[in-house]
């Protein structure tokens, strides 16, 4: 087994809590990613480095930068974690929450 290099386990465990902050279990992450679950597993574990193409797109997926990845503070508000994840979703998806969202504003504005 390689050893873990302390970077990698620092940025494991962000990767991790941002992945768990989005919502996202190890196996949609992964497939939003085009890797493997176990792949996602050896990453969140700091026992695999990451090339820059897979930082890029984990923080493509996760909403986040790569200093927050590399340097840590990844403290979100509830509102920024709920804004990362309509953020994944689709534009159909996104026009649909949208008009749930405005129905109940309307419900609470009413008040």
């Amino acid at each position: 087994m390689q050893q873990k290099k302390e970077l990698n386990i620092q940025m494991g465990s962000r990767i991790r809590k941002a992945r768990l902050q989005a919502g996202l279990t190890q196996e949609a992450f992964a497939e939003l990613l085009n890797l493997g679950p176990k792949h996602i597993s050896a990453i969140e574990r700091g026992i695999v480095g990451l090339s820059m193409e897979t930082l890029q797109n984990i923080c493509q997926v996760l909403h986040v930068s790569a200093d927050t990845l590399l340097f840590g503070d990844i403290e979100t508000s509830p509102a920024d974690a709920l804004c990362q994840r309509l953020g994944r979703l689709s534009p159909e998806e996104f026009a649909q929450m949208e008009e749930i969202v405005n129905k109940i504003l309307e419900i609470y504005v009413k008040k």
